[in-house]
């Protein structure tokens, strides 16, 4: 009886957090103490017909407040692709997040769900159509890589906690938090453009950590509140410039960077204007030759006064082309560091950097790169 009267008091004790929308983080399974976490929503706007509006565009944001503040600015963790807020807070196998992690260094931090995502509701009559990974694509992509991976690095992904196959807990537990995202990333990149301008106008500057897909939404972000991003931290950001890396080389992002406008200097009223060059050849072996602009190369106004690190692991299969995203910011006039991890002593890492065995050793290394960057 004791044990049933504790469980229905601790149960009763999460649900008045919930309904209050501020609790105290688990001081257990080495989750940060004496922290407060609360969530709040920014953007959206109503649509529809008189008497029968809805809001659309919404984000979900959840806060963690350090007791103490050490960091001058704060972390906005922005999660990629079928992904939710879910990737920052633990790792499938149970072991501490990036987002308690930061905390104890005395970040506040915010994590986001992207709008028609996740708790930023989807609306199937006014958002666009969805898509959704399947078990075989995050095996070959994300967790089996050693296995199944087809790119020149992929022999080297040793860090990914079980065997990354179907039926494994691991893989299993990560697979449950995946989710369908939308198809278009010209939408998603204006519904989250609107809204993390909205976040920056509550919040103030921060420091915006980008993963993947979401590599997009830095930049889009960027453009519409340069003066409050302190700092760009771009793990493996979708790319590269002009063109998916496949076989037939399909044209994404019109924009270089972006699939919806950005701000060059001389100014581009249609992204045809932007007249491009690609390498004769790659940089190295297992690289791609990038698609760069041709010179004289437009200026990327927004982004001449932010710090940005773009950084790929060593097994990823990313690592054959994200040099190339680097390569077109710095063209474009944005200061621009490019570390691939093993260079730095971390090894064996494929694309989900936050959830594999030496998560603490990646974040740790981004820290110490916003701490050597980023000045009040």
């Amino acid at each position: 009886m004791k044990t049933i009267k504790t469980v229905l008091f601790s149960s009763a004790i999460a649900a008045i957090a919930t309904l209050t929308g501020c609790a105290s983080v688990s001081q257990q399974a080495g989750h940060a103490s004496s922290a407060q976490r609360s969530f709040f929503y920014v953007g959206g706007t109503y649509t529809g017909a008189p008497g029968k509006e809805l809001m659309m565009g919404q984000m979900y944001v959840e806060k963690l407040q350090p007791k103490e503040v050490k960091q001058p600015y704060p972390l906005v963790l922005i999660h990629g692709a079928a992904q939710t807020a879910t990737n920052w807070m633990m790792t499938p196998d149970g072991r501490m997040g990036w987002a308690d992690h930061y905390l104890n260094q005395g970040y506040v931090v915010y994590m986001v769900d992207q709008p028609a995502r996740g708790r930023s509701a989807w609306h199937p009559d006014i958002n666009g159509k969805l898509r959704m990974f399947t078990a075989q694509q995050l095996e070959t992509l994300f967790t089996a890589s050693a296995e199944l991976g087809k790119w020149p690095q992929a022999k080297s992904h040793t860090q990914w906690p079980g065997s990354g196959r179907r039926g494994d807990p691991v893989f299993d537990a990560f697979y449950a938090t995946q989710v369908e995202s939308l198809a278009s990333d010209g939408e998603t990149q204006t519904l989250a453009q609107k809204a993390g301008a909205a976040l920056l106008d509550k919040i103030g500057p921060a420091v915006l950590l980008t993963h993947s897909q979401s590599g997009l939404l830095g930049w889009v972000i960027a453009e519409a509140r340069p003066q409050l991003v302190k700092a760009i931290v771009a793990i493996e950001p979708s790319g590269p410039p002009f063109h998916n890396n496949n076989a037939n080389k399909s044209k994404a992002r019109a924009w270089g960077i972006t699939d919806i406008p950005v701000t060059y200097d001389p100014p581009v009223t249609d992204p045809a204007q932007i007249q491009t060059a690609a390498q004769p050849t790659p940089d190295g072996d297992g690289l791609i030759a990038c698609t760069l602009q041709a010179e004289p190369a437009r200026k990327l106004v927004n982004f001449q006064k932010i710090p940005v690190l773009v950084t790929v692991s060593e097994s990823s299969y990313h690592a054959p082309y994200d040099h190339c995203t680097a390569k077109y910011l710095r063209q474009a006039g944005a200061p621009v560091e490019f570390i691939r991890l093993q260079e730095r002593g971390i090894r064996g890492n494929g694309h989900m950097v936050m959830l594999e065995k030496n998560n603490i050793q990646v974040a740790d290394f981004l820290h110490g790169w916003i701490s050597t960057h980023v000045k009040r």
